[in-house]
């Protein structure tokens, strides 16, 4: 238990609790998830759209930066969810045993990160409820029951729609997230190389490869490029001083010399 929060974790697979006194936990999506919610309320901000899982809900949840989660009590029940993380190598050993002629060929990668599922599916219901022993014991799940729980919660998904095999499956060719895409939308933020790469459903080494295809830059002179490019934009804007910018521009290396070189070209 750690500042009112008791969290308990298996595997791949965790519930978190979180007491009555109004404590809430805001953190960023880095994995695909399937949640279901026994209490409290999940707030998930999607580039400014907000949706709200109460209990009884649960939603598939797409690994993306852009996407954060709040978890708090409500009506003064505690937050209480379990959390079906799929890992990328757990979804691989999977793809890769799949009959590959059963995969949708039609299937495309949604925009929205969020997948509301029916919360009366009997599926849902079964594969939660079985689960919930587990959380309310000191009995210790086998690793083979946990990865049975795993295939199950990702048939689950499957079952639901065809189009999330695109945004599960996303480190195959043909739904790989567009690279220039994604940078376009996130070159502001903090994200390491092995983040985007991961984001973009490629493995470091496969990012760079492909990066090739669209710049003769490397991915770090061209994040830098561009942020420079925003700064110089909002310079000749007006408004807003050169030390405001520099703080609001995440760089790698001297950001000195690179707002000096704002000014200049500026």
């Amino acid at each position: 238990m750690e500042d009112g929060i008791n969290t308990l974790r298996y595997s791949d697979i965790f519930l978190a609790m979180y007491f009555n006194d109004g404590v809430s936990c805001l953190h960023w999506n880095h994995s695909h998830v399937l949640v279901y919610m026994y209490s409290g309320e999940l707030e998930i901000n999607e580039r400014g759209r907000i949706t709200r899982l109460y209990k009884g809900d649960c939603a598939f949840i797409r690994k993306d930066f852009s996407v954060q989660m709040t978890k708090q009590a409500r009506d003064s029940e505690q937050f209480k969810a379990i959390f079906l993380m799929f890992t990328t190598k757990f979804l691989r050993d999977f793809y890769n045993q799949l009959d590959k002629e059963t995969i949708p060929k039609e299937a495309k990668r949604e925009k929205v990160s969020l997948c509301k599922l029916p919360s009366n599916r009997p599926d849902i219901v079964s594969l939660f409820e079985s689960m919930t022993p587990y959380f309310n014991s000191n009995i210790q799940p086998t690793d083979k029951l946990l990865q049975l729980k795993m295939t199950e919660g990702l048939y689950v998904l499957l079952n639901t729609s065809k189009n999330l095999y695109a945004s599960i499956f996303d480190f195959t060719d043909p739904w790989k997230i567009d690279i220039l895409e994604f940078l376009e939308r996130n070159y502001m933020n903090d994200l390491s190389l092995e983040e985007i790469a991961n984001y973009t459903g490629r493995s470091l080494s496969t990012f760079k490869r492909d990066f090739r295809k669209y710049s003769n830059l490397s991915p770090q002179k061209w994040l830098i490029q561009r942020r420079l490019e925003a700064a110089h934009e909002l310079i000749r804007r007006g408004g807003r001083r050169v030390p405001e910018i520099s703080a609001m521009t995440i760089v790698a290396g001297n950001p000195a010399r690179i707002i000096k070189k704002i000014e200049i070209t500026g």
